[in-house]
């Protein structure tokens, strides 16, 4: 089946302004998050996100460190009952790199051409979320509690959909008289 290009779907609202800098990867803030329309299986999502995070931990007065920032792109059937009651599958790749105190701000930028797969259920809508993790060894060097900020104002999530059409039907067969 052919597939053809909807309008474009983009949200800038920053859904979390603080990601807690820890030993781990393990515990990502979403910053982005769109809710597409109906989908169906091969239906394919042209995606691109950007963020900005900006690293002041230990400062004023503080110890100021390097912190590794990762950035990801999440998918889920978005149902009424919310994000948490169904399962989240990563759709692209890990990003990562370091934010120093010099640098101070760290953009982040990923995109995915993401093919709806072949158990998804037709009709559903999909959630795709944007998520940031902060990890450093010297985590703790302020007493545990620093965190980046996520920059409002600086990202967005987009996502252009294409989606399969039926070919047309076959025309009847024609029971018409020969004009003469």
């Amino acid at each position: 089946m052919p597939l053809i290009p909807l309008l474009p779907l983009s949200n800038d609202s920053l859904m979390s302004t603080t990601i807690p800098v820890d030993l781990s990867s393990n515990t990502p803030r979403p910053l982005y998050r769109l809710i597409t329309g109906p989908l169906a299986p091969g239906d394919r999502l042209d995606i691109t996100a950007d963020a900005r995070v900006s690293n002041a931990c230990g400062y004023p007065g503080g110890t100021r460190y390097t912190v590794g920032v990762g950035w990801h792109l999440w998918r889920y059937t978005y149902t009424a009952a919310g994000a948490s009651a169904v399962p989240w599958e990563r759709i692209g790749h890990y990003s990562g790199t370091n934010v120093t105190p010099e640098t101070h701000h760290l953009d982040l930028h990923i995109a995915r051409l993401y093919t709806v797969p072949a158990d998804w259920t037709p009709g559903d809508r999909m959630a795709i979320v944007l998520q940031a993790d902060a990890h450093s060894t010297a985590w703790k060097a302020n007493g545990g509690g620093d965190s980046l900020s996520a920059d409002a104002g600086y990202g967005q999530l987009i996502v252009r959909p294409w989606v399969n059409v039926p070919a047309p039907p076959e025309p009847e067969p024609c029971a018409c008289e020969p004009v003469s």
